[in-house]
């Protein structure tokens, strides 16, 4: 079944002004134009405009949704799968945070004492569902179910201190990179220093590490233009100088 700009709109809950802006831009290119010149989709379009959407709702950029939609290997299924847990992730988060606003209500006014841990909970919470949100499908194709869980639990189970280790531990990942950047190096004793407190920043958030894990974790920095886009804000090719770093120190 085909369907016109406007009906295609409608059935979607978008302007047809956006549904203009995604074909500019590559994003969602209508199936034919018809002879009057008005766009025409069919039920290809409509399932990537349901993958495009739902991206949208967890807040990825259309930059990215089109880099993650035309990749070689972007399996519609598994990405749905992602799309429930990332959702149900945002679920948990939005109940946590509840909780948590409750639970200092009450402690307030006295009712029950709240742990410095505790009052926290729904902010880490949160911490878990954008990370779903944003690469949950990616890591769990890599790494299995399993893994993500053990690593959600130990990111909820963080205490303030660790917490506060591993944002140190990622700004100093950043400060030796670039300096190893400079250096052009990625055998170097700078840049294998910031592959090891890179290590140690993992190890806080990884239930256990491997390098193989630390690898295919590399990898995807080159290979994801999320990631990409993070670390060579750094310096240009960061993110390559990185993985060539890594598996460097992976070898040894």
């Amino acid at each position: 079944m085909e369907y016109s700009i406007q009906k295609t709109a409608a059935l979607a809950g978008v302007s047809t002004r956006t549904l203009r802006h995604y074909d500019d831009l590559g994003l969602l290119v209508p199936a034919r134009v018809s002879s009057n010149g008005y766009r025409i989709y069919g039920r290809r379009e409509l399932d990537r405009l349901q993958q495009i959407l739902f991206y949208r709702e967890l807040g990825v950029s259309l930059e990215e949704i089109k880099a993650i939609l035309d990749a070689p290997d972007f399996d519609p299924e598994r990405a749905l799968a992602s799309h429930l847990a990332a959702l149900e992730a945002k679920r948990e988060s939005l109940d946590a945070l509840i909780r948590n606003v409750e639970s200092t209500i009450r402690a307030k006014r006295g009712e029950i004492t709240m742990s410095d841990q505790e009052k926290f909970t729904g902010f880490k919470a949160k911490l878990v569902a954008d990370n779903e949100a944003k690469y949950g499908g990616e890591v769990r194709a890599k790494y299995g179910e399993e893994m993500v869980a053990r690593s959600n639990a130990k990111l909820m189970g963080l205490s303030e201190a660790q917490y506060m280790e591993a944002e140190e531990l990622s700004r100093l990942v950043n400060e030796r990179l670039q300096a190893a950047l400079a250096e052009g190096d990625p055998a170097g004793a700078t840049a294998q220093e910031a592959c090891d407190l890179h290590r140690r920043w993992l190890s806080v958030y990884w239930p256990a590490y491997s390098k193989q894990a630390h690898k295919g974790l590399a990898q995807m920095y080159v290979d994801d233009p999320r990631f990409a886009e993070y670390y060579d804000k750094l310096g240009e090719g960061c993110s390559q100088f990185l993985r060539d770093a890594i598996f460097i120190y992976c070898a040894e």
